[in-house]
């Protein structure tokens, strides 16, 4: 029986190359002391041999190259554009991402997955909308370079990237006012934890939905149903909406896979959109602009808080003492076919 394939190792590469393991070993750390000449010969050589480095002998001398990113729902579709803005950011680097499902509004499975990438070695943590403790995100900070992605309070410890959920809450009532309607309704995450209000951006939107109602002189049409952000939980939260006596003719789904099961229950209980009642999300996913559903929806520029994200990580692992940055991104309304001016007042 044949014996598998030896692995190419750094010796393999120096005698391919005609130059010392030294040298090899400088061109891979990127260390001073190697000529242009030495890296040509030794990348072409790597190249040739399809030599690749051990992640675990990378990680005894104090790099892995590896950046562990926690989604907290892998469903929902706003979350890959994120993921895309980091690994568009980290091509070209030495740096690979590794993915964690942290389970929605699961601090221990959240508290698991970020344990198992630190006790692997990662070079840094993005957390995208986490739901532990500000006390636990700062302990994680402590030991790892860390990022954390939607959560609004800030952090000497770690670095911030939002979207202006404020802002963002108001430019959908504010279009929905402007084509006339009164009655609109919004659904949101129901929030739990009393600590996490001021930071999670569900409850950012909420507020921003009632100061803009407030403002466009609609307070006593304020309508908060609280389900979840998935799309059982935009589900649910129409049905509670159309069994109100007097009915919403629009409602704010607080994330697109909220309204899309919002469409869902219209659909089912024989509504029409936007003829009957109008229908807005927010994330702008890339389901929300197909034909068949035309979602009007906020673009908080998932690729760009991606982005972001990386670039911070990146210069928090460069310098540790680098002082915390913290990123607020300008969301934008995109209108679309789910809405229009009520037909009824």
């Amino acid at each position: 029986m044949a014996s598998p394939p030896r692995r190419i190792t750094i010796v393999d590469v120096a005698k391919h190359a005609q130059v010392s393991t030294t040298a090899v070993s400088k061109v891979l750390r990127n260390a001073y002391g190697a000529s242009p000449a030495m890296r040509e010969k030794v990348q072409q050589a790597i190249a040739e041999l399809g030599y690749r480095p051990r992640a675990a002998a990378r990680g005894m001398r104090g790099q892995t190259y590896t950046i562990g990113v926690m989604l907290p729902d892998i469903r929902n579709p706003f979350f890959p554009e994120i993921l895309d803005g980091i690994s568009e950011r980290l091509r070209g680097t030495d740096y690979h991402v590794l993915l964690g499902p942290g389970g929605c509004d699961d601090e221990e499975a959240e508290t698991e997955v970020t344990d198992a990438m630190i006790d692997r070695g990662m070079d840094g943590l993005i957390l995208v909308a986490p739901v532990s403790p500000r006390a636990r995100l700062e302990h994680i900070a402590g030991i790892v370079p860390t990022v954390v992605v939607g959560r609004h309070g800030h952090s000497a410890r770690y670095d911030t990237v939002v979207d202006d959920d404020i802002a963002g809450a108001e430019l959908v009532v504010n279009h929905l006012a402007d084509l006339g309607h009164r009655r609109i309704a919004h659904i949101d995450h129901l929030e739990t934890d009393p600590d996490r209000l001021a930071e999670m951006p569900n409850a950012i939107r909420s507020d921003g939905y009632r100061q803009a109602m407030r403002a466009r002189g609609l307070v006593d049409e304020i309508d908060v149903v609280s389900t979840s952000y998935t799309q059982e939980g935009g589900y649910l939260g129409a049905q509670k909406l159309l069994a109100r006596p007097v009915l919403p003719t629009a409602i704010f789904a607080g994330a697109d896979i909220v309204a899309m099961g919002v469409l869902h229950a219209l659909a089912e209980a024989g509504f029409s959109v936007p003829d009957d009642i109008s229908v807005a999300g927010y994330d702008n996913t890339t389901f929300a602009a197909l034909g068949l559903i035309s979602l009007t929806s906020v673009d908080q520029a998932g690729r760009q808080i991606g982005s972001n994200a990386a670039r911070l990580l990146l210069d928090r692992i460069a310098d540790r003492q680098t002082p915390a940055a913290h990123v607020k991104l300008s969301p934008t309304l995109i209108a679309r076919s789910t809405t229009a001016p009520p037909t009824v007042t």
